[in-house]
């Protein structure tokens, strides 16, 4: 008797700074989908934001490319050959499917689509809308980890407001707090785009004014020389982590092209540490992700010092899922392979799904 096959929605693309990265991860998501039991419906936003229909998949995808569907503006264009139909995005509702969201960046990882997807009650893969905010936000990040007494490294945030009318204040508040060099960061960005390293006044004005094209809350950050450990994360109720792994640098920041365009990231899995630092990095990963209500998965990042101490950098609800990524990698060490981390996953949202349900017929 043939087993009825299970609807996976793969939510992709999306209009944020990360759109590219989004498709990448969605790629190697479909690859270790097992056809056998599931058939995918691709949903893709395109960087205009419309959301594209594409076919219902029962086999992988052979090309990267083929998930850019194209896609027709106005009716007078529907009689050509599109491979993807324009809908709302209330239509991609179908009883009993889950949906996939592998999208990077705001609008995407940042609770929106997720607080979309909860008022359209479907179950979904990763952390809720207060979990994917909190994690998304890196200035809101540092102050609920600080208060939880996890160890942040020093920072201060600027407003676009703020340094617009007083760019005199906002230096002086930087260099009182911090001292040079510091990086600057998009608060609601990922994958290191409008990231910089800034040295001096001078390149602090303009670190600051190109993250401000990506947001209107930035995070000036104290640059410590410290190895870079990442730590990935499952789990709803019953929290796993995985060892540690290591992200070895032969240059000094990676920036977006390092990571995703020249493939120049060299990863230690598991990292060489003693076991105190990666119990103690196991532990914050957990604890982290238990205070911001996350579920499904996520991946935290530290900063290690030459003196052993340990800062918890970021909480990414929503890690890359390339060939390359940290935490496909960091789970198949544990012994769990690509494909059985998808059906974790999917499980894990359909169990989340029906924990939720049930309060709401009480």
């Amino acid at each position: 008797m043939s087993r009825t096959k299970k609807k996976i929605i793969v939510l992709y693309g999306g209009r944020s700074a990360e759109h590219e990265i989004s498709v990448i991860s969605a790629f190697n998501v479909l690859q270790n989908i097992d056809y056998r039991y599931y058939e995918v419906q691709l949903v893709f936003i395109s960087k205009d934001g419309y959301w594209v229909r594409g076919p219902i998949l029962q086999n992988k995808p052979q090309y990267e490319t083929d998930l850019k569907l194209s896609y027709a503006t106005s009716r007078e264009d529907y009689h050509q050959d599109y491979s993807g139909q324009i809908i709302s995005p209330s239509d991609i509702y179908e009883d009993k499917a889950v949906v996939f969201p592998v999208l990077h960046g705001p609008n995407g990882e940042d609770g929106t689509i997720q607080g979309f997807l909860e008022t359209l009650q479907m179950a979904y893969v990763g952390c809720g809308v207060l979990a994917s905010a909190a994690g998304m936000d890196k200035i809101i990040t540092k102050q609920l980890l600080q208060s939880a007494g996890i160890p942040q490294v020093p920072y201060v945030s600027v407003v676009k407001f703020n340094w617009k009318h007083s760019p005199l204040t906002v230096f002086e508040k930087c260099e009182t707090a911090l001292t040079y060099p510091v990086f600057v960061k998009p608060a609601n960005m990922g994958s290191s785009v409008g990231i910089s390293k800034a040295g001096s006044r001078m390149e602090l004005q303009k670190a600051l004014e190109d993250a401000f094209k990506y947001d209107t809350r930035v995070l000036v950050e104290q640059a410590v020389e410290a190895r870079e450990i990442e730590v990935a994360i499952i789990g709803n109720d019953d929290v796993r982590t995985t060892l540690p792994g290591e992200i070895v640098k032969d240059v000094a920041f990676y920036d977006y092209n390092s990571k995703y365009i020249d493939n120049k990231i060299t990863m230690a899995i598991p990292a060489e540490l003693d076991a105190q630092i990666m119990q103690q990095a196991r532990k914050y990963a957990k604890k982290a992700f238990e205070l911001i209500d996350g579920a499904g998965l996520a991946r935290c990042d530290f900063f290690l010092t030459k003196d052993n101490e340990l800062y918890l950098n970021e909480l990414n609800t929503m890690p890359g899922f390339t060939q390359y990524s940290m935490y496909p990698l960091l789970w198949k060490n544990m012994g769990l392979e690509y494909g059985d981390l998808v059906e974790v996953l999917l499980y894990l949202a359909e169990k989340r799904f029906e924990t939720r349900q049930q309060l709401f017929k009480k």
